[in-house]
């Protein structure tokens, strides 16, 4: 008998982390119907869109094209986001200008490959969720400063002319480009910006059969027409020849500028990919659960990250633009019903044929008509859903403070202002704190409202000490932090005012009573605002504001009174406070977590089957919220055998929903220490009375001759057997419903495929522990061992599971 360690030279199926797609079985190349006509959508899509780009940055045309194809071939290969497609983006138009035209084009595209290993180093650093921590108002306000940067100077080219270097030179120079408009780019580029608006708004039948045509290939292809057919004077695209296109150089330039160009054009498309990795990660879901099909695997940034910088590392060195991931192109590619990362592939495979056939037909394009097709992009890139967020969130400083760094000063001034505006309001919402003292019936109450903090103690000392001597004082706590300075103050003035003859009671919102604890404030048995005052269980979930019942004072019936010998209608009244102290407190908290998961539907990785008993708090014990586990409980943890005469359907129905609907990547089986179910399986006979409980304990008569045999060793717990027959049976009970489980057709084929594991848990109650079952998935059977689970060392905040704690081990 060994301990179940893990084995680097076994050939065993690894477990798969939440953001990881299933290893499945090798298969031939095939590509999927879906994924070829996405494919064609998008490539409709990003051929003009790459040309517009290039030509707003001052770039070679092939640039785009070469960006475009790279993207979709090199970053749709290796990146963590199967349905994302990258190549050049609008975000990076302003960056790249300033770089094209400050060191010159061979010297970006240098640039641009020591930006795509910086993005390998930091994928390797694994540091991609990091960048997911950047205020949501610093990033929409660096776009839409980008936008409004990108719109101010393609009004230039729309209007005939030529943009200038600055925003503020193009926005001063409109007034003599209006003097000076060419008729002739104007009719070109309104004719542009009509057919981008209608186009998506066509009614009727027809106008949903001609939507299907992408609305910038119709815009600019109609634009080119008639721009042919009239002879109309304007300057078009002109695309050199191959063989001439300039490859990057050796950097020339003074070393912090290129540093700082490395480093901007490393953050723009490092964030601007991922958040949009993110975003294809809910249309994915959103997809999935209004057409009732399987989701797609969940984006691995880390690994987006990477496949981000090898695409930016091969377009640089092919001369191309910078590359990110593109939203208005995964958002096409995610619509148009793509399943796998093979229609972005074959979407830059399009991309280079186009570029090596369609020559004559591209010079075609006026210029005009791609300006004003990047023009109404950069506009849109301002969104009025962003801003009514932000707003609503009251962010509007620090979103409008980055849009005019970025319009005024640059990218990196700009996030670096919005950085420093979102430190400064927080730091104000947690320095504000209201203090009001008001006499009510000759009791003084003082409310404190916001975080307490030592910035507040002077105003709280001045309104404490201004409450005469032996008054009758209550304070109410209304904020969810306090810290050592305000609670020395609060402490010392309560004794000192105790002294005096006063008396003073402290409450929370609601005005349930917390009581001192040697240090802390918690609350009182009789409030019902656990976890929200000051000092609360810093254990405390906000979606699991549990406290003990017993913690606080003796009802009044004495010593011998317990809540169990409630009067009828206590039972009610408790469960009613409950669900009062859950709207009042939780349910602020978890609304926008649980209106998402409302919108795209439940997606766990884990299905968690355990007992039925109280003691037993899965969330609780797994470090877990909403959305994470699917948890089956019933009586003794048992899972029938599939087949068996009278078996029971739900616990196979919620196996055959989870394996093969919900699709989770592991089983786990929790038993616990005094299960009532395994002690009525050793005290029962078989003369017992026929009763539902009896009939459902049969499924676990297997577990009864497990441990009776002499086949199987007696099961142990981290390196002790067990304490009496009732603990040996529940720790056999748990390896025994593990092999029922392999029973299950949908769970054998999902273990033969390495896409599922099982586990085996057991949770000591009365030492609050957890063990975790040892065992050789390559032979399909168990060491029969339980393993002590230490405190995780890293973080387990919500959303870690039970497989987290386990590695933490």
């Amino acid at each position: 008998m060994t301990l179940c360690t893990p084995d680097r030279t076994t050939n065993r199926p690894r477990i798969q982390r939440p953001h990881s797609p299933p290893d499945g079985p090798r298969r031939r190349f095939r590509i999927a119907g879906a994924d070829l006509s996405a494919s064609v959508a998008v490539f409709l899509i990003a051929l003009p869109l790459s040309l517009g780009i290039a030509l707003a940055t001052g770039a070679p045309l092939q640039a785009g094209l070469v960006a475009a194809a790279v993207g979709g071939i090199v970053a749709g290969r290796l990146g963590g986001s199967p349905l994302q497609v990258s190549g050049p983006a609008a975000g990076l138009t302003v960056v790249t200008a300033e770089l094209i035209q400050r060191y010159g084009w061979r010297t970006t595209c240098a640039i641009t490959v020591l930006a795509g290993l910086a993005q390998l180093g930091l994928a390797a650093l694994r540091v991609a969720r990091s960048a997911l921590a950047v205020s949501p108002a610093i990033v929409h306000g660096m776009l839409a400063g980008i936008g409004v940067t990108i719109a101010l100077a393609q009004l230039h080219i729309v209007l005939g002319g030529s943009p200038q270097s600055s925003a503020v030179d193009n926005a001063l120079g409109l007034p003599a480009q209006l003097a000076h408009t060419s008729p002739a780019a104007l009719l070109v580029s309104a004719l542009t910006v009509g057919l981008l608006m209608l186009w998506p708004r066509l009614p009727g039948r027809t106008g949903r059969l001609l939507r299907t045509a992408p609305a910038a290939l119709v815009a600019v292809a109609a634009a080119t027409a008639v721009a042919a057919l009239a002879g109309l004077g304007v300057p078009r695209v002109d695309l050199p020849s191959w063989s001439s296109h300039a490859l990057p150089g050796l950097p020339e330039g003074p070393f912090l500028g290129i540093a700082a160009g490395v480093l901007t054009i490393t953050l723009v498309t490092s964030v601007q990919s991922l958040l949009s990795a993110v975003a294809v990660d809910k249309l994915v879901a959103k997809r999935a659960a209004d057409t009732g099909t399987a989701a797609a695997p969940r984006s691995r940034l880390d690994r987006e990250l990477a496949g981000q910088g090898a695409a930016n590392m091969v377009s640089g060195a092919l001369g191309g633009l910078p590359v990110a991931g593109v939203a208005v192109r995964s958002v096409a590619n995610v619509s148009a019903g793509a399943v796998s990362r093979n229609s972005s592939i074959l979407h830059g495979v399009w991309i280079v044929l186009a570029a090596l056939l369609l020559v004559p037909v591209l010079d075609l394009i006026p210029l005009s008509a791609l300006a004003a097709l990047v023009m109404v992009v950069g506009i849109q890139m301002v969104s009025i859903t962003h801003i009514r967020t932000v707003t609503r969130h009251r962010e509007v400083l620090v979103y409008v403070v980055t849009l005019a760094g970025v319009v005024f000063v640059g990218i990196l001034e700009g996030v670096a202002l919005g950085i420093a505006v979102a430190v400064a309001v927080a730091l104000n919402r947690l320095a504000r704190t209201r203090i009001t003292r008001e006499e009510r019936d000759g009791r003084h109450l003082v409310r404190i409202r916001g975080q307490l903090t030592f910035l507040a103690v002077p105003r709280l000392s001045r309104a404490l000490h201004q409450i005469p001597a032996g008054a009758d004082v209550v304070v109410e706590l209304d904020g969810s932090f306090m810290d050592h300075a305000a609670y020395e103050t609060l402490h010392d003035w309560q004794a000192a005012h105790l002294a005096r003859g006063g008396a003073v009671e402290t409450t929370g919102p609601s005005g349930g009573r917390l009581t001192d604890t040697g240090g802390a404030v918690r609350p009182d048995a009789s409030g019902d605002d656990a976890g929200s005052g000051p000092g609360g269980h810093s254990c405390c979930r906000p979606w699991t504001p549990w406290r003990n019942h017993q913690c606080g004072e003796q009802p009044d019936g004495g010593p011998d009174e317990t809540p169990g010998a409630d009067e009828p209608g206590t039972t009610g009244h408790r469960l009613a406070s409950g669900i009062g102290a859950f709207q009042r407190d939780t349910a602020p908290l978890v609304r926008d977590e649980l209106a998402r998961l409302a919108r795209e539907g439940q997606r766990p990785s884990q299905l968690f089957l355990t007992c039925s008993d109280s003691r037993l708090v899965t969330s609780m014990i797994t470090s877990s919220g909403p959305g994470d586990l699917f948890t089956v409980r019933n009586v003794g943890n048992l899972v029938p055998l599939p087949g068996e005469e009278s078996g029971d359907d739900s616990v196979a129905a919620a196996i055959e929903y989870a394996v093969e609907v919900l699709r989770v990547e592991s089983i786990t089986v929790c038993g616990h220490s005094g299960c009532g179910a395994m002690q009525a399986l050793l005290n029962g006979g078989p003369d017992a009375p026929p009763t539902p409980l009896r009939r459902w304990l049969r499924h676990g008569r297997p577990s009864l001759a497990r441990m009776a045999s002499r086949r199987h060793a007696w099961a142990r717990i981290s390196g002790r057997l067990p304490a009496d027959a009732v603990e040996q049976l529940c720790l056999t009970n748990v390896v025994q419903q593990l092999e029922h489980l392999r029973a299950y057709e949908s769970v054998a084929r999902r273990l033969a495929e390495g896409t599922l594991t099982l586990h085996g848990m057991y949770f000591h109650v009365g030492e609050a522990q957890a063990y975790l079952l040892a065992g050789t998935d390559e032979v399909h059977s168990y060491d029969d061992v339980f393993n002590h689970v230490p405190p995780a060392s890293g973080r387990t905040g919500p959303g870690a599971e039970a497989l987290e704690i386990a590695r933490a081990s």
